[in-house]
């Protein structure tokens, strides 16, 4: 068994018995990302000397029993900032940017113990579901890699599952953790709005974005939230609400537990069939485990695309007018008047997906256009809001799929960005409403993974993480493993 194949309550335990080292299993990381990189694709910056260094400090100084994650290997997403190492979002604009802080997530990784591998891949300033955005690199799906690994954080997720790493941060904005996470067949928790700081996360839609873990089983995940949780006064909407552990009763079962399946969701129009039966399958192994399981509405989801891409463009319109050329990142060259300045370098340094979400963001923002499209949006947001807190008065959970479809091929929506925004249709709902989902592995179709979505009420990761290990402890997807 390969060192990578352990849980991270084993590898603790293995690294305090001195079974192990925390150098052995870095070395052992890099000579995985050494023989499955070419082909996934996964990061963009690697940290080998630094974090070969660290491991070494840490194996002198000892491990703590007390810390779980002390001197354990952690991806991080491209677009949280780390101190001294390159961060890119993925983009020309940002391409030679060396941060001189530490976002507060990364501070929460370093006091763990954890200690970071390198910087993932994703679709340029978290803009994309597929991770075909980068400007870097392609990242492929490691069960197929001619298929796509979803998106934004399709690095994370593609790390994870391709088992470079045993945990990687990823972000959330209208489904980057859960679209991935259902994709490559691991585990991707977004959080509750404000349970983690966004302070250092390069923003894309400020009222939504979420940073969140992916592991290879659901524990894990508790564990590695339980370490990035928490208030932090840097970041305005960051919650002060008190952060549990989320892996206390997570065995308790999901005996009596109510939980709700939209009708909406499992009568998508674009649902595909194999998806549909894992989820059926679902729900039949979670009555079999005494959950009352019944039909739920939320009538509004309907609006959550249109409402999600003109909320979320106008955000990132105001938050990217920060790069212009002037204060840091790319700078166009031969220009002859700060207009053309601004113009040839917002021209050259974004891809052209950012520039489509910034060109509809800046309409919707307009003189004449805000009543219309940005309002509206507001108020469907509401609505949206509103269908979960009237569902969650009576149920525990909402259960669905994560996504339509299982992962589709590489270049197969890239020219077709309405069908790629589509295929948010299931996860922008949960964004718009702040609460906190998870996706894990619920099956396959035609070889590929089923993600199976399940969404709690706000600050109530607990039960979202209950119900999912009693899932996966009653089966053995999450087990399964590509063939690389």
């Amino acid at each position: 068994m390969s060192l990578l194949d352990h849980t991270l309550e084993e590898l603790h335990t293995m690294l305090v018995n001195k079974e192990t080292t925390a150098e052995k299993i870095m070395t052992a990381v890099y000579a995985r990302i050494s023989e499955t990189e070419d082909q996934v694709g996964s990061f963009i910056t690697l940290t080998e000397e630094e974090a070969l260094v660290k491991a070494r400090e840490m194996d002198e100084a000892g491990i703590d029993p007390e810390n779980i994650l002390a001197g354990l290997p952690i991806g991080i997403k491209d677009n949280i900032v780390t101190e001294g190492t390159l961060t890119t979002a993925a983009s020309r604009m940002l391409e030679d940017f060396v941060p001189i802080y530490d976002a507060t997530v990364t501070e929460k990784v370093k006091e763990s113990g954890m200690i970071s591998v390198g910087k993932l891949n994703m679709d340029e300033f978290a803009m994309g579901g597929s991770t075909e955005n980068s400007y870097f690199k392609l990242t492929r799906n490691p069960w197929n890699l001619d298929k796509v690994p979803g998106g934004s954080s399709g690095g994370s997720a593609a790390a994870v599952a391709a088992g470079q790493v045993p945990v990687s941060l990823g972000t959330d904005t209208g489904g980057s953790i859960r679209e991935p996470a259902a994709f490559t067949g691991v585990v991707g928790m977004k959080p509750t709005y404000g349970r983690v700081s966004r302070f250092g996360l390069i923003a894309f839609g400020s009222s939504l974005d979420q940073i969140g873990p992916f592991t290879r089983n659901v524990k894990d995940n508790a564990i590695v939230l339980n370490a990035i949780s928490g208030h932090d006064p840097k970041d305005a909407m960051s919650h002060t609400e008190e952060v549990p552990d989320f892996t206390e009763g997570i065995t308790d079962g999901v005996k009596g537990m109510k939980i709700g399946v939209p009708k909406e969701y499992m009568q998508e129009g674009g649902l595909q069939d194999g998806v549909k039966e894992a989820v059926l399958e679902a729900i039949e192994t979670y009555k079999k485990l005494g959950a009352i399981v019944e039909t739920v509405s939320l009538p509004h989801s309907k609006y959550g695309i249109p409402a999600y891409y003109i909320i979320s463009s106008s955000e990132a319109s105001s938050n990217l007018q920060r790069f212009d050329g002037v204060r840091y990142g790319y700078r166009a060259k031969d220009v002859e008047s700060l207009e053309e300045l601004y113009v040839k370098t917002r021209t050259e340094g974004f891809g052209p997906e950012v520039k489509r979400r910034i060109m509809l963001g800046t309409f919707s923002l307009s003189s004449g256009f805000y009543d219309a499209h940005f309002k509206q949006a507001s108020k469907a947001r509401t609505l949206i809001r509103r269908d979960f807190e009237n569902v969650f008065e009576e149920y525990d959970l909402i259960l669905g799929p994560t996504t339509t479809t299982t992962a589709y091929g590489i270049g197969e929506q890239i020219d077709d960005p309405i069908a790629m925004y589509l295929s948010d249709i299931l996860t922008v709902p949960v964004n718009l409403a702040g609460v906190p989902a998870i996706s894990i592995p619920c099956g396959f179709s035609d070889g590929m993974p089923v993600g199976l979505q399940l969404i709690g009420k706000h600050f109530d990761e607990k039960t979202i993480y209950q119900a999912a290990y009693a899932f996966e402890q009653a089966t053995e997807f999450h087990k399964a493993r590509p063939n690389l």
